[in-house]
């Protein structure tokens, strides 16, 4: 996911840089025009250009509601929303991802879509992306865009190495993978120290891959006690993709420890310098790779392995919601609705090298094609379940006070999976129960 969360005051100084992303809402001329802001996080050229030529269409088309386009950024959209919100002068539509819905929604500052949105987008989206944004019988957002993880390959180094190349029909086994890594990677004054590595772990953030890994292998990590609550687990079929990555780290020497404080971006020179022969990456990160790769550098788009799960994994999709102050919810409604058709989303996928939820457009042609690893991507769809995360209060402070430090101390070797359990489950639970009480 791409959002940070800084504090209210730096949201407060974009606001007033963003005036018109959050000026309110109550623009209504004269002869009954209706005029909405929508706050965009679009951020690369073609998604931006994709995201404001069907505001255009829409204007051209529709005489009686006008739509606004302001843009916005991913960094600070969660302290400038609820600044936004707090203060009455939200914009009508804002886009953001689901995590954010869960603490939105029990604020009471989103519109339920449930009663306006048309019957033929509510069929096309899965309902596995409809529970990211559903909280009871209320629909907090339209789900339009998700982002699997996959492994990006050398290619000729997976082809020297002889191990079979997994697809999604028949991806790897975890064990498969765990046995190939060691395949791709060359120690050969046997130092210890290998020229070249199997895999690189880039776990700069290591939290939201480990827990939407974990579903791959039967694991949630959270889960509802028989209150109804949430609670945290951290058992076998939880901590195996945690264990497998702390074997290869520590134990196999597959994987490389410096690449523990990378970033995704920061493991690409060493990929294509020929180190690293394996990078688990979000699936946008594909455009990257095809702009920087050497010219002549040869790779493939694999999916993740497969476990007692199969390929699931969880994802929290890009949403587009209305703001509950909206005078115009009917009216902000159509417009999502517009702007998440099938045709529009597969302009909206390519433009942000993401994959679409709806079903109709995961047929185009341009998402199907061998190109780029987009078949792999769009054929891996049908595994993508809500992240476990979402709908859980509390999840944000877990994941900055307890799970951070712990997943990256973990890695490097600091302890064991018990006291990973420990302060996962143990500590986490406590940080729980303050939001459930």
């Amino acid at each position: 996911m791409r959002v940070r969360k800084p504090t209210a005051a730096a949201a407060a100084a974009l606001c007033l840089t963003l005036v018109a992303g959050c000026s309110g809402s109550d623009s209504e001329s004269a002869d009954g025009t209706v005029t909405l802001e929508f706050l965009s996080l679009a951020w690369q050229k073609e998604s931006i250009e994709a995201n404001k030529a069907l505001v255009k269409q829409w204007n051209d088309t529709h005489t009686k509601i006008k739509v606004k386009y302001v843009q916005g950024v991913w960094d600070s959209i969660h302290d400038q929303m609820l600044t936004s919100f707090e203060g009455g002068k939200a914009p009508d539509i804002f886009h953001d991802d689901a995590s954010d819905l869960t603490d939105f929604g029990h604020g009471g500052y989103l519109a339920d879509l449930s009663p306006y949105l048309p019957k033929s987008l509510r069929a096309d989206i899965p309902k596995a992306s409809w529970a990211t944004t559903t909280y009871g019988k209320k629909i907090y957002g339209i789900p339009f865009l998700q982002e699997p993880r996959v492994l990006v390959v050398n290619s000729k180094l997976l082809k020297q190495s002889g191990v079979r190349t997994p697809t999604v029909q028949r991806p790897w086994s975890w064990a498969e993978f765990e046995r190939a890594s060691k395949k791709l990677t060359r120690d050969e004054n046997r130092d210890g120290k290998p020229e070249q590595y199997g895999v690189a772990w880039s776990m700069k953030e290591p939290v939201t891959q480990s827990v939407n890994l974990a579903r791959s292998t039967g694991g949630k990590i959270f889960y509802k006690d028989a209150d109804g609550k949430n609670e945290i687990r951290y058992d076998a079929a939880d901590s195996a993709v945690a264990r497998l990555i702390n074997r290869q780290v520590n134990k196999e020497h597959t994987a490389p420890k410096s690449a523990l404080g990378m970033a995704g971006s920061d493991t690409l020179p060493g990929f294509f310098a020929g180190k690293y022969a394996m990078l688990p990456l979000n699936f946008s990160f594909r455009q990257q790779v095809q702009q920087q790769a050497p010219k002549g550098f040869d790779w493939t788009v694999l999916p993740m392995p497969a476990g007692s799960g199969g390929l699931a994994q969880g994802v929290a999709p890009q949403t587009l919601s209305v703001s509950e102050d909206s005078a115009h919810k009917e009216a902000a409604a159509r417009f999502i609705a517009y702007l998440t058709r099938a045709d529009h989303q597969v302009q909206l996928a390519r433009g942000d090298w993401l994959l679409p939820t709806s079903r109709e457009a995961l047929k185009d042609p341009s998402l199907t094609t061998e190109k780029y690893g987009w078949r792999t991507g769009s054929e891996m769809a049908a595994s993508l379940r809500p992240s476990p995360v979402l709908g859980v209060r509390g999840y944000a402070e877990w994941k900055d006070k307890i799970a951070t430090p712990a997943f990256q101390e973990y890695y490097n070797g600091a302890f064991g999976v018990t006291e990973l359990r420990k302060r996962l489950a143990d500590d986490g639970n406590l940080i729980l129960n303050r939001y459930q009480r």
